[in-house]
């Protein structure tokens, strides 16, 4: 068996599938590399009490209102 990889615009996609459902061929989807993917998690920034503040803030504002 022989490894293909084919780029489809995605208007196309099922079609293409589809078609090549029909005709056996086993379709795979890519894995994720979950080492890398924790990685890059574990560089995401953390949002403080302080940067989450002024949003508490608002929302208890919002809250507070009462309607006419």
């Amino acid at each position: 068996m022989e490894k293909l990889i084919i780029y489809v615009p995605e208007r196309k996609s099922a079609l293409v599938k589809e078609l090549l459902k029909e005709l056996g061929v086993t379709i795979e989807k890519e894995k994720m590399d979950m080492e890398a993917h924790l990685k890059e998690i574990a560089n995401m920034p953390v949002w403080t009490d302080e940067d989450l503040k002024p949003i508490e803030e608002a929302r208890e504002a919002f809250n507070s209102l009462k309607p006419a």
